[in-house]
């Protein structure tokens, strides 16, 4: 399909590119979230580009390198790319501090660069570094480099914490933070938002729908393959707890899902509400859900002409985190 309708757009930070309020996450598209074949990786990828999608966020740890490359077969017949983020430093083995060097650093990007297949990627992210990496300057003078060098044409910081966030908002060469940013983690609303709009920077918001809870399909007997970090990292096993349902014990998000669902109505899916509670949020620029099919994508994209939602309803979603989520989440991130 082609859009009749193109998307909206916002400017990412400095970038000097604009870029559509509904982007697509592409970790599925790698793995950890069970098989996704070539066949329907591809067909993904084609749906949210015909329909207006202009920017795919991947990294070069999904499925080692896989998601990378299955971006470059989507885009090779592609008159016109999209905007094409990455993140490195997951590679880092092992996983600490010292391993950001300027020689690894390099090497990260150029793997990237080469499974993309592009001389100049438009954005490479830090990908949730240990803490230490957001003050080191000598992982900024080395993506300043890679700049002047144009291997990169931006670079920005993907953070777990608001705190992180924060520190990396204070290196002027940063152009964007990547978040978690949903109805059951609001904590950047607070001081991260603004902060970054002051700076100009951009804002990625992922894991949109609390890794599937909030498309309220989920109830407290849903299970999910074993090669889904939803089963191997439910408590934290491989990486930080709060990439897996945001941090919020399932059972926990099953019943809050249950009420947003309510609250969304019946006429409304509730994936595309609580997207577009995410679009509406002061200092967002793009909202990046994944998407395993053609369905699920098409319905993600669908959150950008929806109306924004109402103060009653935005009142509901408020109550629904204080009185079931915030407890869990708000104070560890």
């Amino acid at each position: 399909m082609t859009s009749s309708t193109p998307l909206e757009t916002r400017p990412l930070g400095r970038t000097g590119a604009a870029v559509s309020v509904v982007g697509l996450g592409t970790w599925q598209l790698g793995g950890d979230w069970g098989n996704v074949s070539e066949h329907d990786a591809a067909g993904v990828l084609d749906a949210v580009l015909d329909a207006g999608v202009t920017l795919l966020d991947t990294a070069d740890v999904y499925g080692d390198g896989r998601s990378e490359e299955r971006i470059r077969s989507a885009l090779a017949d592609r008159g016109e790319r999209p905007f094409v983020a990455t993140k490195v430093g997951r590679r880092a083995d092992p996983f600490v501090a010292e391993q950001y060097t300027p020689e690894n650093l390099r090497a990260w990007v150029d793997r990237s660069r080469r499974n993309l297949g592009m001389d100049t990627l438009d954005l490479v992210q830090l990908h949730c570094p240990p803490p230490a990496v957001f003050s080191d300057e000598r992982v900024y003078d080395t993506l300043d480099t890679l700049v002047e060098e144009q291997a990169i044409a931006a670079y920005g910081a993907s953070v777990e914490t608001v705190a992180e966030g924060l520190t990396a908002l204070q290196h002027p060469g940063v152009q964007t933070v990547q978040v978690i940013l949903n109805v059951f983690r609001r904590k950047p609303l607070e001081e991260l938002l603004p902060a970054a709009q002051r700076a100009e920077v951009g804002i990625l918001a992922r894991v949109p729908l609390a890794s599937g809870l909030l498309t309220g399909k989920y109830d407290e007997s849903t299970t999910f393959a074993a090669d889904d970090h939803r089963t191997f990292n439910r408590h934290g096993e491989a990486f930080d707890v709060g990439e897996t349902f945001s941090g919020v014990p399932f059972e926990v998000g099953v019943a809050a899902a249950r009420e947003v669902a309510e609250i969304a109505g019946p006429e409304e899916s509730t994936a595309a509400f609580a997207l577009r509670w995410v679009i509406d949020q002061p200092g967002v620029t793009t909202v990046i859900p994944g998407a395993r099919n053609i369905k699920q994508a098409l319905d993600n994209v669908a959150a950008a002409s929806l109306p924004p939602l109402t103060d009653a309803q935005l009142a509901d979603l408020e109550r629904v985190y204080d009185e079931r989520i915030r407890a869990h989440v708000h104070d560890r991130w």
